[in-house]
């Protein structure tokens, strides 16, 4: 992914970073169409990866059905960063929590309609993520989910 659909340089040198204490090979893919999207598609059989990692971005969030669909197909296990993916059948999604974030856009909405300017209202961060694993799938895919990572998961869907 580019600095376009979400990924900046930091962002991808942490996944780096992660990739490589694991002794994982991971390789970025632009997608910010639908034409990158299909020659995503292209590039992910030809290469046949051991897994996906999606990144938060609106392409990916446009395609989600396809995406799950094509992950399914190519028993990729595959992580989202929406938990809409897991409810279609996708494996797992570690996401910020989409109703709590809104509810901090209303805020800043509040708080620029009363007069503040933008520039001066501090950027915030989420603060609270959600695990959501598939068991169904995961036993599709003949993966065994280490109990650890189970108790963790604020949600299982069986």
């Amino acid at each position: 992914m580019t600095e376009r659909t979400g990924v900046g340089p930091r962002s991808w040198s942490a996944v780096q970073a992660a990739a490589g204490r694991l002794g994982l090979t991971v390789e970025r893919l632009a997608v910010d169409s639908a034409d990158d999207f299909d020659a995503a598609l292209t590039t992910i059989v030809k290469q046949q990866p051991d897994a996906l990692l999606v990144v938060p971005n609106n392409t990916a969030y446009a395609f989600l059905p396809r995406l799950v669909e094509f992950a399914a197909s190519k028993r990729l296990p595959t992580m989202y960063p929406f938990r809409e993916a897991v409810e279609a059948g996708g494996l797992v999604a570690y996401t910020t929590l989409l109703p709590e974030l809104f509810r901090r856009v209303a805020g800043y909405a509040d708080k620029i309609l009363r007069g503040a300017k933008p520039a001066d209202i501090p950027v915030e961060q989420p603060t609270r993520f959600e695990l959501v694993i598939n068991l169904k799938t995961a036993k599709a895919l003949g993966l065994t989910i280490p109990p650890s990572l189970l108790l963790r998961a604020d949600q299982l869907i069986e």
